[in-house]
């Protein structure tokens, strides 16, 4: 069943109009071809000046569409002869984090990336994509399995934000993403990430501090989620869309800062509409951005990697 966003209920009534006449003509002599040709062209049009004109809360609607893809759907259309590796070696394991060993488009690779579950049961096992401190030390394996075989290293983000329980605390959860950003930095091979739902907090930096950071159209990435935010300044989280404005969390917005390096378009009506498509042009930009990487001298590209991450908030020079 389709889920709608408050702001898409243009399109879910013609959507609801196209449904029920198909519905009327199956089995009969009328020609109902024109009239829906109409109506689906209305459909495109409707979409188009909606997503043409996004608030940042909106974009943030967006990014947490329950139908959008997932990183185990980047998994199954992406990669092959994927072999999960879990546990972090100390404590145990983290479903909020998956990766492992695959092949990409020829090519093996280490990949990395928040799962956020799809239905009740598997949110609750992938805890909504909110890793803890062992998902990270799970993350930081890889990263230097990676480095010890030489191979590529891909991201794929998608988080509220690192899990913010007691027992997340008890066990570390700072020391964890903070570890794990100091990895990045140390990773002599290509690291490419890819924000394509929630960047929220230190949860994503940790799997985001890369050579090339791409992110999708109609992902966010912010250092707090617009309600959390809200609560803090406002103490009140009605003025999340306020604070959705204030952050700067669109791709556009943190494309001009430097924040990321490239944003990937999205079809027509977003990512959960068309979701094969979305992941064949990330995956095409994936490919590409991996090429230049192989290509820089490992020193040069570790040196700008880490330049390019302490300049961000540095005021220019005079």
């Amino acid at each position: 069943m389709s889920t709608f966003l408050d702001f898409e209920k243009p399109v879910a009534e013609l959507e609801g109009k196209i449904k029920e006449l198909r519905h009327t003509a199956d089995g009969g002599d009328v020609n109902i071809s024109e009239e829906l040709s109409r109506l689906e062209t209305k459909v495109d049009q409707v979409l188009r000046q909606t997503y043409g004109k996004l608030t940042p809360w909106q974009k943030m609607q967006v990014a947490r569409h329950p139908n959008r893809p997932h990183f185990s759907d980047y998994i199954s259309e992406l990669f092959d002869d994927f072999v999960e590796l879990r546990g972090d070696r100390a404590f145990g394991d983290d479903a909020a984090l998956v990766g492992g060993m695959a092949r990409f488009r020829g090519r093996s690779v280490f990949v990395i990336g928040h799962e956020k579950g799809s239905g009740t049961d598997g949110r609750v096992r992938h805890n909504f994509g909110m890793a803890h401190p062992e998902g990270y030390r799970k993350a930081i394996r890889l990263m230097n399995l990676a480095n010890h075989y030489q191979l590529p290293l891909l991201t794929f983000i998608d988080t509220p934000g690192a899990y913010p329980g007691v027992e997340a605390e008890e066990r570390g959860q700072s020391e964890a993403i903070a570890r794990a950003i100091e990895a990045s930095l140390r990773l002599d091979i290509p690291f490419v990430a890819s924000i394509v739902g929630e960047g929220g907090s230190g949860g994503a930096v940790a799997l985001a501090t890369a050579d090339a950071v791409l992110m999708l159209e109609h992902a966010v990435y912010s250092v707090i989620s617009p309600e959390g935010c809200a609560s803090i300044l406002w103490r009140s989280a009605a003025k999340a869309q306020d604070a959705a404005e204030a952050l700067k969390m669109t791709a556009n917005d943190l494309l001009e800062l430097g924040v990321i390096d490239k944003v990937i378009g999205e079809p027509l009506g977003a990512a959960h509409r068309q979701p094969s498509d979305t992941i064949r042009s990330l995956g095409d930009e994936i490919e590409r951005t991996l090429a230049k990487l192989a290509n820089e001298p490992a020193d040069s590209r570790r040196l700008r990697r880490r330049e390019k991450f302490l300049a961000m908030g540095r005021p220019p020079a005079a």
